[in-house]
């Protein structure tokens, strides 16, 4: 968990820092649904986008069950959280390591603009979309600044 609270602050810190138009809006956003609580590890508004952007950090590797929970996060905050002249939140999901084709099947079906790491970021994303948000390689390279270095396997 410090691992990830570390990550989550630089992330954060690191996005603002780029002035591309995001305003932090929270850590740890709750969103209710009854009685259950959901979690977003950063949510942002982008005014150039007028979007709300979503960020979940995963420290090891992807896995498809990210893109279900991601789509859920996004349909929450488009019908609770959305603003009437907004654009539709936009998701962005950061792990350790990815599987393209994986990735491609996990969002296949998904109407929510979802991006992980470069696959999804580079595709899915609109072209007015690009300059105005962070690449995903900038944002993969603070993930692993953060992370501690990898001891080599010894025979």
């Amino acid at each position: 968990r410090e691992l990830e609270d570390r990550l989550i602050e630089r992330l954060r810190d690191f996005i603002l820092e780029l002035g591309y138009g995001f305003c932090f809006v929270g850590r740890q956003h709750r969103l209710a649904l009854g009685k259950k609580e959901y979690f977003i590890d950063l949510l942002f508004y982008h005014r150039f986008l007028k979007a709300l952007v979503a960020f979940e950090l995963k420290v090891g590797a992807f896995e498809p069950e990210h893109a279900g929970k991601m789509d859920f996060y996004l349909n929450l905050l488009n019908d609770r959280e959305r603003a009437p002249d907004d654009n539709p939140s936009i998701g962005v999901i950061l792990c350790a390591e990815k599987y393209d084709v994986e990735v491609e099947y996990a969002l296949k079906t998904k109407q929510n603009p979802i991006g992980v790491a470069e696959y999804q970021l580079q595709s899915k994303l609109p072209a007015e979309m690009k300059g105005k948000l962070p690449t995903a390689r900038q944002l993969a390279d603070v993930v692993r600044a953060t992370l501690p270095e990898k001891k080599e396997k010894r025979p």
